[in-house]
This record gives structure tokens, sequence and C-alpha cells, in this order.
């Protein structure tokens, strides 16, 4: 479990109900890099979210889904 931690309340709350979903992914996910990939996937994208909403730092999350093969993050 990957711990992030924000001076905002409610961005790190949501940030700890995304790594709680993805965690639950990747017990769930086997062995299956792809299933593994896509709960990365989820969790940066909720993050990025999160982070836009709540006016914090963008930048992690858009690295996070370039680093996972998505363009335009």
């Amino acid at each position: 479990m990957a711990v992030v931690y924000s001076e905002n309340a409610q961005h790190r709350a949501n940030l700890l109900a995304a790594e709680q979903t993805r965690a639950i992914a990747y017990a769930a996910a086997g062995n299956s890099q792809a299933a593994i990939k896509a709960a990365d996937v989820a969790f940066a994208k909720s993050a990025l979210a999160s982070a836009k909403a709540n006016g914090c730092g963008v930048e992690q999350w858009q690295t996070m889904l370039k680093e996972l093969g998505l363009t335009g993050a």
C-alpha cells in the first residue's frame, strides 16, 4: 500500500479511498499483469482528478500515467 500525504484533508481522504480500491484489485488480480496495470491506471486517474478538484499538485499523477503508457495524461 502506497502512502501519499497531503495537507488537504479531502484530497488525503480521496487518496486513501483510491489506494484501498487498488489494494483490493491487486488481491483479486492474482498474477494478471493486465489487471494490476488497470488497477494502477484507475488509481492514478482518481488521484489526478482529486488533485485537480482540490487544488493540489498534479505532476506526480500525470507522471505516473505517462509511465503506465498513457499519453496526454
